[in-house]
C-alpha cells in the first residue's frame, strides 16, 4: 500500500510579511506583499479589503494554471475580489507553483507528489495570513480555486477546517488527468504513476469537507474535464452541495463569475449586490 503524505506543518508564527505598496480607490484597499512559505520560498500576494472597519468575511482565492492566458497568476479574480470588498470581504489572492507558465514544462512526474504536499501546506499557511488580517471573521472564511487551485483546495480542506464553503471550478478528480499530458508515460510506468498518486487525488478527500457547503462550476466545452470526470468529482463530495453547468470551456465565463459572487455572498452573509 502506497502510504498518504502528510499535509501537516508546525505554524511558527506569521510568516515574514514584506510589503510593497498600498493604494486606496473607491473605498477599497489593495495591498501587495510578499512572504516567506514554510519551505523558505518568497511568495507574491495581493490582499483587496474594504477600507471600512470589520467584521470582514476572509475569502481566499487559488487561480487556474493557463499559460496561454494572462491571468494564470493571482490577478485572475483581482476584478471579483474588489466586487466582493464592496460588499464587506477581505480577499487573499496567492501566488503558487503553476504561477510560472513554463511550471508545466520545468516539473517532473517523481516530484509530483512531494510538490503537491509542499502546496497544500503552503495554502494552509495562507489561511493564517488571510485571517490574521485586521477585522476577518474566522466564522466566514470561503475558499475559491479554479483548475489546480480547485484540486490543492480540496486537499487543503480535507485537513484544514477553517473554511465555511467553497467554489470549486473546473477541478478534475485526480492529479493524473492533468500530470499525464507531460510527459506521457505507457504500461506499467503509467499505471505505477496513477497508483502512487492516488492517495492524494481529489476524488478520494472530497467527502471530507462536510458539512461545508461547495459549489462545483463546470464547462460544457472543457476538454480538460469532460462531464463523466465532473459528476466523478461532484459525486465524491458529501452533501450540502450544488452543481452548475455553463455554455464555457475551461475559463468559463461570466455567468459562472456572477452566480459564484451571488452564492458566496449568500453563504457569508454579506451586503449590498455588486455590478458586474
Amino acid at each position: 500500500m502506497i502510504a498518504e503524505p502528510s499535509f501537516d506543518y508546525q505554524q511558527l508564527g506569521p510568516p515574514q510579511v514584506r510589503q510593497l505598496r498600498m493604494r486606496q480607490q473607491d473605498g477599497v484597499i489593495n495591498q501587495l506583499l510578499t512572504y516567506t512559505t514554510p519551505s523558505g520560498d518568497r511568495r507574491i500576494a495581493e490582499i483587496i479589503r474594504p477600507a471600512r472597519e470589520g467584521p470582514l468575511a476572509p475569502i481566499l482565492y487559488v487561480h487556474w494554471y493557463e499559460p496561454e492566458s494572462l491571468d494564470s497568476n493571482r490577478t485572475q479574480f483581482q476584478r471579483e475580489a474588489t466586487l466582493m470588498a464592496d460588499r464587506g470581504a477581505v480577499a487573499l489572492l496567492i501566488e503558487t507553483m503553476w504561477s510560472d507558465r513554463d511550471w508545466f514544462l520545468k516539473r517532473t512526474q517523481s516530484d509530483d507528489q512531494q510538490n503537491s504536499t509542499r502546496q497544500v501546506i503552503e495554502l494552509r499557511q495562507a489561511l493564517d495570513l488571510l485571517l490574521a488580517q485586521p477585522g476577518a471573521d474566522p466564522r466566514r472564511c470561503a475558499y475559491v480555486g479554479h483548475d489546480f487551485g480547485a484540486m490543492y483546495g480540496v486537499l487543503m480542506g480535507s485537513v484544514d477546517s477553517r473554511p465555511c464553503c467553497y467554489v470549486l471550478m473546473a477541478g478534475t478528480p485526480r492529479f493524473s488527468d492533468w500530470y499525464l499530458y507531460s510527459p506521457r508515460l505507457e504500461g506499467e510506468a503509467r499505471e505505477t504513476y496513477i497508483k502512487t498518486m492516488a492517495p492524494i487525488d481529489p476524488i478520494a478527500h472530497a467527502a471530507q469537507l462536510t458539512p461545508a457547503p461547495l459549489l462545483f462550476q463546470f464547462g460544457r466545452d472543457d476538454p480538460h474535464v469532460p462531464e463523466d470526470r465532473a459528476l466523478a468529482f461532484y459525486t465524491a463530495a458529501q452533501e450540502p452541495k450544488q452543481i452548475r453547468w455553463y455554455e464555457a470551456g475551461h475559463g468559463l465565463n461570466q455567468e459562472a463569475e456572477q452566480e459564484r459572487v451571488e452564492w458566496l455572498a449568500a453563504q457569508l452573509r454579506l451586503d449590498k449586490p455588486a455590478t458586474l
